[in-house]
C-alpha cells in the first residue's frame, strides 16, 4: 500500500494569477503544484498569449496550445474585462478572498486600471502582490518592453553562451522567463511564511536582476579578479578536463575537476602518462593547456562508444555523461521511475493523454501534483462568480455587457 500523500505545502492560500505567456504563468504553476487555489484571470476572447503558442497548429486554434498546456495545469480560468468597471468590481471581490495576486504587466498598467497598491490593500490589507517585469518597478529601463531573449542578452547571458566562433548565443530554452518566475515563486512563498496580520506585502521581481543573480561565478570572476568572462563553448572555465568530448559515436561530457578524478580518468583511456605530463600535472596547467589536453584525450575516446566510456569512468569515479537530446532524456529510467511527467487524460479541446512535467522536488518521497488539467478559457467564469454571490441572471447580464 502506497503512503498518504502529505499536506500540500501551500494549501489553504488562494492565488490569482494575472499573468500571460510564460513568467508569471509559470510562477503560478509551481504555487499551484505545491498546493495553493490558483484562479487564471483572463481577457475574453483571447485569454493568455501562450494559448495560441506551440508546435501544434489545431492545438493553437483551439486557444490549447501546447505553450500554454506547459504551465496552467492545476488552475481555474475566468475570463474578466478589466476595463471595464463591472469586471474590476467582480476582480475586487477576487481580491476580498485571496492570498496572493501576481501580474505581469507593464509598470503602471494595474494603476491605470483602477488596480493600484493602495486600492488592493484597501480591499486585503493581508494581500501578496507580486509584480514581475523585465526591469523591476522603477529605473530607466521600467517601462522597456522584455521578453525573454531581450534580458538574456542585456545580462550577458548570451555573451558567455556559444564558443569564440559561434557566440553570443541564447540559450535554447527562456530561461530568464523560467528564472524570474521560479524566483517570484520563491520570494511569495517567503511571504505567505509569515504570520498574519502584517502579511500583506509588494513583491517587486525584475527578470533582470532574477537571471544577474544566478550569474554568480561569471559575475565574481569579473567583480573580484577582473577577468572578462568569454563564450568556452562546452568548456568548464574553472578546470579542466571539464567538458564535452567527442568519442566514437557521439559526445560525452566529463567533470574531471579534482587531481584524483584527473588521474584516474587518464588511466581509464589508456594516457596515464599524461598525469605526469608537466602541461598537465597540476590545476592552473591542465587550464593553461586546455587545447592540447583535449585533443589527446579525443584521440583516446575516438575508440569507442559513449556508453562504454560513461561505464568506465562511472566505475573509476570520473563524473560523465552522455549529451542526451530532450526524447532520449524522458526515456531515461532515471525520469522514468521518479514519476517528474505526469498524465492527463481527455483534457478539455485536446482530446488523448496529455503529458506535462511537474517540480524537480519531492516532499517525504511524494512528487509535488495538480489534479486539475489546464483550464480552457473562462471554463470556471460561472462558477467561480456563482462562488462570489452573483446569481444566473447577474452573471448573464455581464456577459451580455462584455465584462465577462
Amino acid at each position: 500500500m502506497s503512503a498518504p500523500r502529505p499536506a500540500a505545502p501551500l494549501a489553504g492560500f488562494r492565488v490569482l494569477d494575472l499573468t500571460n505567456v510564460l513568467a508569471g504563468p509559470f510562477c503560478c504553476h509551481q504555487l499551484a503544484m505545491l498546493g495553493a487555489e490558483v484562479v487564471k484571470i483572463e481577457a475574453p476572447g483571447g485569454g493568455d498569449l501562450a494559448r495560441q503558442l506551440g508546435a501544434d497548429p489545431e492545438l493553437n486554434a483551439r486557444l490549447m496550445g501546447v505553450s500554454f498546456l506547459a504551465q496552467n495545469s492545476g488552475k481555474r480560468s475566468i475570463t474578466l474585462n478589466l476595463k471595464s468597471a463591472a469586471g474590476r468590481d467582480i476582480l475586487l471581490r477576487l481580491v476580498e478572498t485571496a492570498d496572493v495576486l501576481v501580474e505581469n504587466f507593464r509598470p503602471g498598467v494595474m494603476a491605470r486600471l483602477g488596480l493600484d497598491q493602495e486600492t488592493l490593500r484597501r480591499v486585503n490589507p493581508e494581500l501578496v502582490v507580486c509584480a514581475i517585469s523585465g526591469f523591476g518597478q522603477d529605473g530607466p529601463l521600467a517601462a522597456a518592453p522584455a521578453y525573454d531573449q531581450i534580458v538574456q542578452g542585456m545580462a550577458g547571458v548570451m555573451s558567455v553562451t556559444g564558443s569564440p566562433d559561434t557566440g553570443p548565443l541564447r540559450v535554447g530554452y527562456p530561461v530568464a522567463d523560467t528564472i524570474g518566475g521560479l524566483t517570484a515563486a520563491f520570494a511569495i512563498s517567503a511571504a505567505l511564511a509569515r504570520p498574519a496580520p502584517g502579511r500583506g506585502t509588494f513583491i517587486d521581481i525584475s527578470m533582470l536582476e532574477a537571471v544577474l543573480s544566478t550569474m554568480g561565478w561569471v559575475l565574481s570572476n569579473f567583480l573580484v579578479a577582473a577577468k572578462v568572462p568569454q563564450p568556452m563553448g562546452n568548456d568548464n572555465f574553472t578546470a579542466s578536463p571539464s567538458g564535452t568530448f567527442r568519442t566514437r559515436d557521439g559526445m560525452i561530457n566529463v567533470a574531471a575537476n579534482q587531481q584524483a578524478q584527473f588521474e584516474a580518468l587518464c588511466r581509464v583511456v589508456g594516457l596515464s602518462e599524461l598525469a605526469s605530463d608537466p602541461r598537465f600535472s597540476q590545476r592552473q596547467a591542465r587550464l593553461d593547456n586546455r587545447a592540447a589536453l583535449k585533443e589527446a584525450l579525443e584521440a583516446a575516446l575516438a575508440s569507442n562508444d559513449t556508453a562504454h566510456w560513461v561505464a568506465l569512468f562511472t566505475r573509476a569515479g570520473v563524473p560523465a555523461g552522455p549529451v542526451l537530446t530532450v526524447p532520449e532524456i524522458l526515456r531515461h529510467p532515471q525520469v522514468a521511475q521518479r514519476g517528474l511527467i505526469g498524465e492527463f487524460d481527455d483534457v478539455c479541446g485536446v482530446g488523448g493523454t496529455v503529458r506535462l512535467a511537474r517540480p524537480g522536488m519531492r516532499f517525504d518521497h511524494q512528487r509535488p501534483a495538480t489534479e486539475r488539467p489546464p483550464p480552457e478559457l473562462g471554463a470556471d467564469t460561472r462558477t467561480i462568480l456563482a462562488e462570489l454571490g452573483y446569481d444566473a441572471d447577474s452573471i448573464e447580464t455581464l456577459r451580455a455587457d462584455g465584462a465577462i
